[in-house]
């Protein structure tokens, strides 16, 4: 085997190649040791390192150096083996064991411990395919990235140079020392450490997990949304919307439309279409048909609360439900309507403020305030008190005609077994109601004014009834009731107004409400533009994104207190 050292293979004859293709020739610039095998390379030259330095190619705009070329002039292409490095401009640098390149195609594959760095970031692979002349590199089995903030691995990714974006696929896993990530595809942009996540993913923090099948992650400030499928659990809380959003260092989660918010320690849901969840508040926020949904006893019966907007507060031992501006609650054996509801876990009670109306069974009440009194161990409804003005009124459900009608200053009202039982008018009371014998025949109808009333219920209607100090009353015939004023001071049925469902806390704004159009999912966003614009980048040209199926998915949105996500 001959060989020609050669000092300037340029000046050497039959050594510097002729473009075959013109401008695609590859060029020699260090040579070294040359020689031929016809019988293992036909047609190749071979160029080996010297003492000095390495073999040297270089291509439009790329130099390659590496210790043994094999080198097929016709065919415009060469095999470089042993510490082979390809550098592209000042930036990028591929080093390997092996790499095959044509100079037609701008096809390069590298194999054998390859690592490729743009300066800020390192993919590291067995083996990398390198497309200069859509300026892509791809690997199908498996490869790592290390940038300055992650650690990001996969079992597929292409790295999109121009576009400064990898997009990892197939087992995606990113490392923080602050959180993980796993998804079926992500797409990486390496300038904003920006993450799109198409596919089921999850975001797991010290303290949170994000769950979405297409979302957006700000890895550098733990900030981003979902727009499908989306589930974040969050202090104690799960959230889920169609589109739900996050950021760490406020402390602060929102959700829109469809939203649920499930209390995890206290079992309690809160359904609307915009929330927040305030971390260091330990509270919620809620609107737009809002309604809290709490079990009032243990594996029981619901009691649902609505009004314009909701406000969860305290820890979860602790925890206080505020409904303003048209409240309204429904549970099946009770239900009422106020301007506004106050609701303490701690204390058991629930304050209806604000011309309150309640029903229990067929019990109108009414008053200036009424405390509603929880069993703190069982959770039972215990027990009620009328502030002021209290007035008691219910249907004569045997004649169906007249109302029994009870008033004072205060009520006070024993529940057993959810059914008022008891019930207690104190100062300037007044009744009226209707007396029957056994056989269901009206006796009378009692009108009476005392100090002090006890009722005791049964089924809605009067059982017994005991008068205390200087009663005065009068039991009237019924062919002489109807002479008599049959409704006390103050009488107003409101049956038409009684809330007999859960539906009938909402009114006819709420159920005609119009959702937020969500932009990401049926309205694509072209989010490679977006992340150009952010970085300070150029523009590019209308087709350098043909070999990206996902560049337009979902826009990243930093919001304002309250919106999130991308809004028509």
């Amino acid at each position: 085997m001959a060989i020609l050292l050669l000092g300037n293979l340029s000046a050497q004859e039959g050594v510097q190649v002729q473009d075959t293709v013109q401008g695609r020739q590859i060029n020699i610039v260090y040579g070294a040791n040359f020689t031929k095998d016809e019988e293992q390379f036909p047609g190749a030259s071979i160029f080996s390192k010297d003492d000095q330095r390495q073999v040297q190619f270089e291509h439009q705009g790329a130099d390659l150096w590496c210790d043994i070329a094999i080198f097929y002039s016709a065919e415009n292409r060469l095999k470089a083996i042993g510490n082979v490095r390809l550098q592209q401009g000042d930036s990028i640098e591929m080093n390997s064991g092996k790499l095959d390149y044509n100079g037609n195609t701008k096809l390069a594959r590298a194999w054998d411990n390859v690592d490729l760095t743009d300066g800020q970031m390192t993919l590291t692979t067995d083996t990398l395919y390198f497309n200069r002349e859509k300026q892509q590199s791809f690997y199908n089995s498996g490869g790592k990235v290390v940038d300055s903030v992650n650690v990001l691995t996969s079992k597929i990714g292409t790295y999109f140079m121009e576009l400064k974006k990898v997009q990892f696929r197939d087992s995606v896993h990113i490392e923080n020392p602050d959180y993980t990530i796993d998804s079926e595809q992500l797409d990486y942009y390496r300038i904003s450490k920006n993450a799109y996540m198409y596919g089921p993913s999850t975001v797991t923090g010290k303290d949170y997990e994000i769950y979405c099948e297409r979302g957006f992650y700000d890895t550098r400030r733990e900030q981003g949304y979902g727009v499908k499928n989306t589930t974040i659990h969050y202090n104690n809380r799960i959230i889920e919307g169609d589109s739900v959003y996050f950021d760490k260092v406020r402390e602060f989660a929102s959700a829109t439309n469809n939203i649920k918010v499930t209390d995890t320690i206290n079992k309690g849901v809160l359904k609307a279409h915009y929330a927040e969840v305030f971390k260091a508040n330990d509270s919620v926020f809620a609107t737009k048909r809002a309604v809290s949904i709490g079990l009032v006893e243990k594996d029981q019966d619901s009691l649902y609360v609505h009004g314009d907007t909701l406000m969860i507060t305290g820890k979860p031992e602790a925890r206080i439900l505020r409904a303003f501006r048209n409240a309204k609650f429904y549970k099946t054996d009770l239900s009422g309507k106020c301007d506004s509801i106050h609701s303490e876990e701690k204390t058991g009670v629930t304050q209806l403020i604000g011309r309150p109306i309640l029903w229990n069974v067929e019990n109108q009440m009414t008053g200036d305030s009424i405390h509603l009194i929880s069993d703190l161990e069982t959770d039972k409804l215990d027990s009620l008190k009328v502030i002021n003005n209290a007035f008691i009124i219910s249907l004569d459900t045997i004649g169906k005609t007249g109302y029994n009608q009870a008033k004072g200053i205060n009520l006070l009202g024993k529940f057993i077994d959810n059914e008022l039982k008891i019930i207690d008018l104190i100062k300037n009371t007044e009744v009226i109601y209707y007396m029957y014998n056994d056989d269901d025949e009206l006796i009378g109808i009692n009108k009476t004014t005392c100090s002090r009333i006890r009722m005791l219920m049964e089924n809605s209607d009067i059982e017994d009834i005991t008068f205390y100090v200087n009663p005065d009353g009068t039991i009237f015939p019924e062919e002489d009731w109807a002479q008599q004023i049959q409704k006390l001071d103050g009488f107003v049925w409101r049956g038409e107004e009684r809330i007999r469902s859960k539906d009938d806390i909402f009114d006819e704004d709420d159920n005609n409400i119009e959702l937020v159009k969500i932009r990401g999912i049926d309205n694509l966003i072209d989010i490679d533009a977006e992340e150009r614009e952010r970085s300070g980048l150029p523009e590019l040209p209308t087709n350098s994104n043909d070999q990206n199926p996902n560049s337009k998915a979902i826009k990243p949105k930093r919001p304002a207190l309250k919106k999130v996500g991308r809004k028509e």
